[in-house]
């Protein structure tokens, strides 16, 4: 049965090439325009709750709306609605990565739209996600066992999350193998007090009993890293009651202050146990590519798997998580499907890579087209450049909270974040003496007084619309976290971001001395 002519002139052409030159560049125009006048917005949304629903339709359009209506209300509606995570005055969290190269990557993948799950649905797809994970591993200088040149080889995943969630699995399915399944309710896993959150998270997904998550203690002492003793000792009082180390999450580059675990160490006790160790360098990691930060990852060689988010600070969109592993196998055990649909010649040849076996869907993007793009169009020197001048930026942001004697750094200084808080003696000093005389309750109440002033000014900057810093919570100690990341940000956006910490500083302090006089 043939389509009626009537039914035939309502179908519609959904790629006219066309049409979506036209349309594409009046996307390409706005994007441009935003990016040109980012710093005219408030760096943090200001809407409220539910701000969007009374905007817009509670329905979608029976008909038809042109591209031009739509942009209008992208621009009226949804960008005000935005944290600009691009603005140059964005200093929270790990900014987002992000550049030309990136972003065009990204449409290459979204318009080729290929689900490369295995070799034969899109050989281009494997063949360049192997050779540029290849290609960043020699950049991070990885032992060759991490290759695919040394029988290795590496992944982008998602998410760290993701990524720990499959070389978790692979751990314990490998242990299980051996010992059975029901030793599942004995396997503990080990990280401590500054892993981050995505680690408990995988944990729980992969089957892991809630106690037998061990958080350790981290200190001054070991500059909140990990102790190798801390660890060794716990480890010794699992095994006496009857359970199984199974897998070890080591930090380089915590969220909180950006602390580094001590690979060797931590990974020699680990392999006395028989114990997988991940190191996640989710933040950190893109810093190795310079020999300076390299030696921080000294000891990745006793390490099992790897993973940077190449998102965070390698000038790639999100999502781009980089997993190498030294043996692939573990993992494809764990996670291959094997269904007659997808059964094809190359797969059976035992010859080519296929993804699907090395992650949690089936389907996956064509996310190796960015990260290549990225790689090529600016070369490693530049790459190195962009984290040193980083670095730079945030060293200088130091110098000026060193500058005023009312601040102090708060936790010492890694990469391109630094930790600063208002200095307890400018919050005492601030408090007439009558008042510190009535709530003198020992250092815990100087302690919170210095932690609630300080949560203040964060409160204050933010809401100011000019700059967005988070903070940290570390050894009883409130931080103001100042984290240099931005594509567009320069030596000026830093001295004007410390101006505007200055300024509510004075107010806070003001506010607060009057409030007790």
């Amino acid at each position: 049965m043939s389509i009626s002519s009537k039914n035939r002139s309502k179908i519609m052409n959904l790629l006219d090439p066309d049409e979506f030159r036209r349309q594409g560049h009046m996307i390409i125009d706005f994007l441009a325009d935003y990016y040109e006048n980012i710093e005219k917005y408030p760096v943090v949304s200001r809407v409220e709750p539910g701000y969007l629903s009374k905007c817009l339709p509670d329905s979608a359009p029976s008909d038809q709306e042109s591209i031009e209506t739509i942009l209008h209300d992208i621009d009226q509606y949804i960008v005000p609605g935005l944290t600009h995570w691009q603005s140059p005055n964005f200093f929270a969290y790990f900014q987002t990565g992000f550049s030309i190269p990136g972003m065009l990557g990204e449409m290459l993948c979204s318009g080729f739209n290929v689900a490369g799950f295995n070799w034969f649905s899109s050989p281009a797809a494997t063949e360049l996600e192997s050779l540029v994970m290849d290609w960043l591993g020699k950049l991070l200088d990885l032992p060759t066992s991490f290759l695919f040149s040394g029988h290795g080889g590496g992944v982008i995943q998602g998410n760290t999350c993701e990524a720990i969630i499959c070389t978790l699995t692979s751990a314990r399915d490998k242990i299980l193998r051996r010992l059975g399944q029901d030793s599942i309710t004995k396997l503990v896993v080990y990280g401590s007090d500054q892993t981050h959150c995505s680690f408990q998270k995988a944990a729980r997904i992969v089957g892991i009993d809630p106690q037998n998550f061990r958080t350790i203690k981290t200190t001054w002492s070991t500059s909140f890293g990990l102790s190798p003793d801390s660890l060794r000792n716990v480890i010794y009082s699992d095994i006496d009651r009857g359970l199984i180390p199974l897998y070890l999450c080591a930090t380089v580059g915590t969220t909180a202050i950006t602390a580094v675990d001590p690979l060797t160490p931590l990974c020699k006790i680990a392999n006395e146990f028989g114990m997988w160790v991940h190191v996640d360098a989710a933040y950190a990691g893109a810093s190795c590519i310079c020999p300076e930060y390299r030696k921080l990852i000294n000891g990745v060689e006793l390490a099992d798997s790897f993973s940077f988010n190449a998102h965070k600070w390698l000038l790639t969109p999100l999502d781009c998580c980089c997993l190498w592993l030294k043996d692939p196998s573990a993992l494809v055990k764990s996670l291959s499907t094997d269904p007659e649909y997808l059964k094809n010649e190359a797969t059976d040849s035992k010859q080519v890579v296929d993804y699907k076996d090395w992650q949690l869907s089936l389907s996956r993007r064509f996310r190796a087209l960015k990260l290549w793009l990225v790689l090529r169009s600016y070369g490693e020197h530049n790459l190195r450049n962009h984290i040193r001048n980083h670095c730079g930026l945030a060293k200088f942001f130091g110098e000026l909270v060193v500058e005023d004697g009312r601040f102090e750094i708060a936790f010492p200084r890694h990469f391109a974040m630094i930790c600063f808080r208002i200095h307890p003696s400018a919050v005492i000093d601030n408090m007439t003496i009558g008042h510190v005389l009535e709530n003198r309750h020992g250092e815990a109440w100087k302690a919170e007084e210095v932690n609630r002033l300080n949560a203040r000014l964060l409160e204050a900057v933010n809401a100011s619309g000019r700059a967005f810093m988070t903070h940290a919570l570390v050894g009883g100690i409130y931080a103001i976290r100042f984290c240099v990341g931005g594509a567009l940000v320069t030596e000026r956006h830093v001295a004007m971001a410390w101006k505007v910490v200055q300024e509510h500083a004075n107010s806070v302090l003001a506010s607060a001395r009057h409030a007790k006089e």
